[in-house]
This record gives C-alpha cells, sequence and structure tokens, in this order.
C-alpha cells in the first residue's frame, strides 16, 4: 500500500488532480500494482480525505498532545518521536498531526515503522495542498543510512 501512495504522491500533485476511483484504479493496475494493494491505499486514502474534511478545527498551541495506551502501543516510542520532532520544529500543526495519528492508526502494522509513518506525514501534507520545505522533505525521503555527516 505505501508503495501506491509514494506513487500518487509523486505522480499527483494534489488530491484534486487525481483521476476518480475507478480510472485511478486501472492506471495504478496498469503500472503494475496489485488489486489488493490499490483497494488498500483507496481505502486508506478515502479516510484521509473524510478526516482532512472533520482536522481543520484551531487548537491552543499551549495544548499538549496525550496519547492514549492503544495510541502508543500502535504507533511505538519511534513514531510518536518523530511527530513530536515535527512539532517541535513548526512543521506539523496540531490538526494535521491528528490528521497523521488517526491515518497511522489505520495501518494494521504495530508498532509503526518510522519509515511508514513518514509516508503518512507526505500524505497528510499533499492531501492539504501543503509541500513542506526542502529541509523536511530531506528528513522523510532520505533514509538515516543514506544521509552524509558534515
Amino acid at each position: 500500500m505505501f508503495d501506491v501512495l509514494v506513487y500518487l504522491y509523486e505522480n499527483y500533485w494534489r488530491p484534486d488532480a487525481c483521476p476518480d476511483a475507478r480510472q485511478l484504479s486501472r492506471k495504478l493496475s496498469a503500472v503494475g500494482f496489485e488489486n489488493e494493494e490499490i483497494e488498500d491505499a483507496l481505502t486508506w486514502l478515502a479516510g484521509l480525505a473524510t478526516v482532512s474534511d472533520s482536522h481543520q478545527m484551531a487548537q491552543s498551541p499551549d495544548a499538549v498532545r496525550v496519547y492514549c495506551p492503544a495510541e502508543h502501543d500502535h504507533l511505538g516510542s519511534a513514531s510518536i518521536g518523530f511527530v513530536s520532532f515535527l512539532e517541535s520544529a513548526g512543521v506539523l500543526r496540531p490538526p494535521m498531526r491528528e490528521m497523521v495519528i488517526d491515518r497511522a492508526m489505520a495501518i494494521a502494522a504495530s508498532p509503526l515503522a518510522v519509515e511508514d509513518l513518514k509516508i503518512i506525514v507526505l500524505m497528510v501534507f499533499w492531501s492539504v495542498g501543503e509541500e513542506p520545505d526542502a529541509l523536511i522533505l530531506d528528513e522523510l525521503f532520505v533514509d538515516d543510512e543514506d544521509r552524509l555527516i558534515h
């Protein structure tokens, strides 16, 4: 499923640039994605569209996010730490954070791999029509092993 999401991010610059679900499914199948993978991705994207509409509320900048035990178990410490890093860097606003958490909780894998969480973060930015700055894109796309330390 994550390969399909990355493909969409790289080939459609915003959600409304995507064709309707049936046509998109055919295009993805023609590119070589498996039907189950396509179905999972389209279902996940439909959930993203729904949560995007419902999380446009204002939250106090002083609010603190407390993770419930189920969220902590499902996301894992590394993913929660990464979300906290993005928040403290001023990149991930509270409504977007909630979208990331909601969509991460919709993934069956537990604990969620940080690499998968990074794709979720990208898709949340994509869904709201924002592009993260270059440094954050680098953080989201480049594996830690591939980084050069100066």
